[in-house]
C-alpha cells in the first residue's frame, strides 16, 4: 500500500469515525480553539487527576485534519502526565516545522503522519490547533 493511501486512511478513520468525539460530563478544564483562518472550532475537555490526563474528549467542528489531529492527539495523551502531554505538544509542533528526529515522529504514533504538513502552509493551523489549545489548558492548570 502506498504512503497516501496509508495516510488518506488513517486521516479518513480519525475524521470520520474518531474515538474521542463527545462531551464530558465533569471535566478539569474546558478551552475553545478557534482557527479562523480555517473556521475550525473545537472544545477540548481535559480530566486531570493528580498530574495526569485521566480522560479526555472534543466537540465541535472543522476540517479532516483539525478533526483527525485532534482525534490522533488525545490517542496519544490519555493516561500520561502533564509533563508527557507536553513533551508529545512540543515533537509534534517540531515536527510541523520540520525540525523533529525521527525517533520524535515515531514517538507520536499515528500524529507522525501530519509530518507533511508543513508543505501546505494553510493546513498548518488546522493540525496545530488541538496540540496549541491542550498546551494552553495544561500550562493553565
Amino acid at each position: 500500500m502506498a504512503a497516501n493511501s496509508i495516510y488518506g486512511n488513517i486521516l479518513n478513520e480519525h475524521n470520520l469515525r474518531p474515538s474521542h468525539k463527545g462531551t464530558m460530563e465533569d471535566p478539569t478544564i474546558v478551552l475553545e480553539g478557534v482557527n479562523p483562518t480555517c473556521g475550525d472550532d473545537i472544545f477540548l475537555y481535559l480530566k486531570i487527576e493528580d498530574g495526569v490526563v485521566e480522560d479526555g474528549c472534543f466537540s465541535g467542528s472543522g476540517c479532516a485534519i483539525s478533526q483527525a489531529s485532534t482525534d490522533m492527539m488525545l490517542d496519544l495523551i490519555i493516561g500520561e502526565d502533564k509533563d508527557t502531554a507536553l513533551d508529545y505538544a512540543g515533537k509534534f509542533m517540531r515536527m510541523i516545522r520540520g525540525e523533529a528526529s525521527e525517533e520524535d515522529i515515531e514517538e507520536l504514533d499515528e500524529a507522525g503522519i501530519l509530518k507533511d504538513i508543513s508543505h501546505m502552509p494553510a493546513r498548518v493551523k488546522c493540525a496545530t490547533l488541538a496540540w496549541r489549545t491542550m498546551q494552553e489548558m495544561i500550562e493553565k492548570d
